[in-house]
């Protein structure tokens, strides 16, 4: 998915420094330097940058001085733990580390974390006097939120400076909660954060994870999208393309060093079992016929394996049910899981028409990604998990009820995902012809065609995006607006994703000796791809014909706003036919009522208000720390129930309903019966 974090800094700009601590009892810390394996990982991500890569760039010492700022920021992005003499010793390793890792030598990384570690202990009785102390919520003074143009503390009055106000934010944000705590609590509430993240930090941190974190620091170095995973963080991404897994169906969450349920997946072994709850406490977990570990204060990582297994095989955990004082031990038999929350969904929607003749019926579609399991389709099982498939049996669906006057493909929250899925479930609304166009690090264009006869769906088609929509997103939206195909609506233009990644298996790759050990993954940027008509959708991304006001076009979200995006650029179009069903003015009109509408809207009016204030904000580049500016400024906050926006963060929900009907949604609808009452476009409902 497009990097959402870059999205938040405004409203959590401070969540790195919510991982602070306080003071605690000091323990040996588990990390004793790097593996053996650790050291050919490093040198075999750094063979395959150089020479797998687009760019081809060499790790040199132009990408040594990245690599170190971005390892930094890793740690302290806020600068509020490490201090300028830090900085002078670490600058130290500026043209080095490229040289370093290419031995493999990861000393720099344990060095950066053991001197965190020092910063954390010392701030602890700073940061423990500040937060039982008084703090005047009156005076105008101001946390800068844009660290970028903030320098490293130098000395010790800067530190307690910079601290002070980080803790008064802290406060105030508890002050400002919906539903504050007592004020005793609340400051507790601050201490149990900032203890939790030295425990995360000193004694939970796993060797895997630091290496992560350091590749990740390099491979950025070359472009935002290539990532180093270790193997549970590409066992994660290769369950975010299957779509399930074996376990007992339950998202964890943990919190003061409790493993806590999150969510219940509908149709999991927990869910039929029926006993699990939403914050219930999971304390102890077994293999069953084995004694229950205790798992309170487990990295959460580290309980989820625990409770993963072999599907049919059964786990014993010891819960504490939410308001409850006494555990009680469930066993549950793993079964395969299916992440329906994350597939297509679909909901025919009769819509009045406004002549008072017979009912439109839209057919509305939400796709949050564009995901394969891959591993099935290798093996050629023919009912493999795919969105094209999904996708095409909605259509179908939508056919077996009736008339469709027209279809809403629902892309706003969707990041992207496999390139092929993106040109077939593009095929299932073009007849035959090119797709996208793919440039690799030798020049070489490569067209990619739609294949199929004839369209699943023919008739007459809106594509919802927004800054959000990515990558293979980017490349349905494109075609089909270079086809005529389709009318594209939403923020002025989507995030601007325009490469392609592959993943490296690095223990497969690079023939380590014997048996080939779970190394972890390289996804790295291979290709570019172009539009039909030649343009690339890199940075500016495809640009919507009707738009919709957003808060998403007022923050610095999307392609060009991220560190070492790669250049656009422009190829040779394809031969194509262009419906014409999309006309210049068409889309004057279609965009002329839907401004007309949202001006004697009030909903629209306060979103409008809301972004304003909200640019302002941005502006500032500084948060208020004025209890009532900050009541003021929080008093209409952009949340997604206010700007009809799904916020992408939050997961479905077990009775959500597929159509949402906000006024930003239905809004949508009322663009779409424009476009069929003005379009010249066939009324062909399906060609099932």
């Amino acid at each position: 998915m497009a990097n959402y974090r870059t999205a938040r800094r405004l409203f959590c700009f401070a969540l790195g420094l919510a991982l602070s601590c306080l003071w605690v009892p000091l323990v040996h810390a588990q990390l004793s330097g790097p593996s053996e394996n650790d050291s050919k990982v490093a040198r075999a991500v750094t063979d395959a940058l150089e020479t797998v890569h687009l760019s081809r760039h060499k790790v040199d010492d132009e990408v040594s001085h990245r690599f170190l700022q971005n390892f930094i920021k890793e740690f302290d992005s806020t600068k509020v733990f490490f201090e300028q003499r830090d900085m002078d010793e670490f600058n130290q390793h500026d043209t080095l580390l490229d040289d370093e890792v290419k031995r493999g030598d990861l000393g720099f990384a344990y060095q950066v974390w053991q001197r965190f570690i020092q910063r954390l202990r010392e701030r602890l009785p700073l940061v423990e006097e500040l937060v039982r102390a008084e703090h005047d919520f009156t005076i105008d003074e101001y946390l800068p939120t844009d660290y970028d143009q903030v320098d490293f503390p130098r000395n010790a009055e800067e530190v307690r400076d910079r601290w002070r106000k980080k803790i008064k934010y802290d406060l105030l944000v508890q002050r400002l909660d919906k539903k504050p705590l007592p004020p005793a609590e609340q400051k507790e509430k601050i201490v149990r954060r900032y203890r939790n993240l030295l425990h995360r930090m000193q004694d939970q941190l796993s060797s895997d994870e630091l290496l992560e974190m350091y590749l990740n620091a390099l491979s950025a170095s070359f472009d935002p999208h290539t990532q180093y995973m270790s193997p549970a963080t590409l066992e994660d991404f290769n369950i975010s393309m299957r779509l399930h897994l074996d376990g007992i169906g339950a998202r964890l969450r943990s919190e003061d060093g409790y493993t806590i349920v999150a969510e219940v997946l509908p149709g999991g072994a927990a869910d039929l079992d029926g006993r699990l709850k939403v914050e219930d406490k999971i304390v102890g977990v077994a293999e069953e016929g084995e004694k229950i570990a205790d798992v309170v204060d487990m990295n959460l990582s580290d309980v989820v394996k625990r409770i993963s297994g072999k599907r049919g095989t059964t786990v014993v955990m010891r819960v504490l049910p939410a308001g409850k004082t006494e555990p009680s031990d469930y066993s549950l038999k793993r079964a395969k899981i299916e992440l329906t929350s994350s597939e297509a969904r679909g909901e025919l929607i009769p819509v009045e028409s406004e002549a008072g003749g017979r009912p439109y019926r839209i057919g509305y579609i939400d796709l949050p990604s564009f995901y394969m399991d891959v591993a099935e389709a290798n093996k050629g099982n023919d009912n493999y998990k795919s969105s094209t498939r999904d996708v095409r049996k909605l259509l179908e669906e939508f056919q077996k009820q009736g008339r469709i006057d027209a279809v809403v493909l629902d892309l706003r929250n969707n990041g992207g995902g496999a390139l092929s899925e993106a040109i077939s479930l593009t095929d299932l609304f073009i007849d035959r012809g090119p797709v996208v166009q793919v440039k690799d690090s030798r020049s070489k264009v490569d067209p990619y065609e739609a294949e199929e006869r004839g369209m699943a769906y023919s008739g007459p088609l809106v594509v919802l995006v927004s800054k959000l929509s990515a990558s293979a997103s980017e490349i349905l939206a494109g075609a089909i607006q270079d086809y005529g195909r389709g009318l594209i609506v939403g923020d002025s233009s989507t995030h601007g994703k325009g490469t392609v990644q592959t993943v490296i298996d690095i223990g497969r790759q690079f023939g380590f000796p014997g048996r080939t050990p779970q190394l972890g993954a390289l996804k790295i940027t291979i290709q570019q791809f172009y539009r039909v008509n030649g343009d690339s959708t890199q940075s500016k991304g495809v640009a919507s014909d009707v738009v919709l006001p957003s808060k998403w076009d007022h923050l610095d979200i999307g392609e060009a706003h991220m560190p070492q995006a790669l250049p656009s650029g422009h190829v040779d179009p394809l031969q194509h036919e262009n419906k014409g069903w999309v006309s210049e003015d068409l889309r004057h009109r279609v965009q002329s009522l839907s401004d007309r509408r949202r001006e004697s809207s009030t909903d629209f009016q306060k979103l409008a208000e809301d972004i304003t204030r909200l640019e302002a904000l941005r502006q500032r580049k500084a948060v208020s720390l004025n209890e009532q500016r900050r009541r003021e400024e929080t008093g209409r906050g952009l949340t997604e129930d206010e700007d009809g926006i799904p916020d992408p963060e939050k997961p479905r929900k077990k009775d959500a309903p597929v159509f949402d009907r906000t006024f930003y949604n239905m809004e949508v609808l009322a663009i779409t019966q424009d476009f069929l009452r003005l379009g010249s476009h066939p009324r062909v409902s399906s060609n099932l």
